[in-house]
């Protein structure tokens, strides 16, 4: 494919890129369309957590729309995920770099990168997609709720600083650009695929948190809607689509 940069509307400081998505997205702005900020004053994680923002780490979020049904569309935060994970492997070694299901982007066993997938119906049909990401370049929260880290601390040889916001954001928009043609040329089997080679803890012990449920269990693999097939201790077998999921011998 020829690549070709997406229009950008970037900010000093915004609440969120996302809400901001969302609220051009409800206005009928289609994309696809780049919204990045210097610094986010109220940036959101999943299932509503807050995310730390620092203007020497990127903050983003593509604003696009697509045809395929909400199932169907679900499965852009793998597509996101790759992507992220093939930024990183621009500047860190490639064996420190893992994903945690869904999306989270882990280097050495810590979180370096969280993405937020949020959608609703277009005004131009289908759905809109707002797919954000955060990523630590130089800087990690250190009051996080999980061990956290950043891209400047795992460089790989030759690599004498991070990439600074615009040059990771300008990496992110041609691997980006790259995961999504391949999902509309192969499908879902190839993306899902990839992310299981570079996916952590799967299969394994694994502890699904389901707001008021808790379930133990084998994590054994990825259903091709991306759902996780958890078998529980009776042999019977859970897919869990959302939640928080614990992999390892300590889950």
């Amino acid at each position: 494919m020829t690549y070709s940069p997406w229009p950008v509307v970037a900010y000093a400081e915004l609440d969120s890129t996302n809400a901001e998505a969302c609220r051009r997205a409800d206005a009928g702005e289609a994309g696809p369309l780049w919204i990045i900020a210097g610094r986010q004053s109220a940036g959101r994680g999943r299932r509503g957590r807050a995310w730390s923002s620092h203007p020497n780490n990127l903050s983003v979020t593509l604003l696009m729309r697509t045809d395929r049904t909400p199932a169907q569309a679900a499965l852009v935060s793998f597509v996101a995920a790759l992507a992220v994970s093939d930024l990183a492997q621009s500047y860190v070694p490639e064996a420190v770099v893992a994903l945690k299901w869904p999306n989270d982007l882990l280097l050495d066993g810590r979180k370096a990168a969280g993405l937020l997938v949020e959608s609703g119906p277009s005004p131009k049909g289908g759905l809109w997609l707002a797919v954000g990401f955060g990523v630590n370049l130089a800087w990690a929260p250190a009051d996080s709720e999980r061990p956290s880290t950043c891209l400047a601390d795992h460089l790989g040889p030759g690599q004498a600083a991070a990439p600074s916001p615009g040059t990771a954001f300008r990496r992110l928009d041609e691997v980006m650009q790259a995961r999504l043609a391949q999902w509309d040329r192969d499908g879902s089997a190839p993306i899902l695929s990839d992310w299981t080679e570079r996916g952590t803890g799967i299969p394994g012990p694994c502890v699904a948190r389901l707001g008021r449920e808790t379930l133990e269990g084998w994590a054994e693999g990825l259903e091709p809607d991306g759902a996780l097939r958890l078998r529980l201790g009776d042999g019977s077998v859970r897919l869990i689509t959302a939640g928080d999921v614990f992999f390892g011998a300590s889950a």
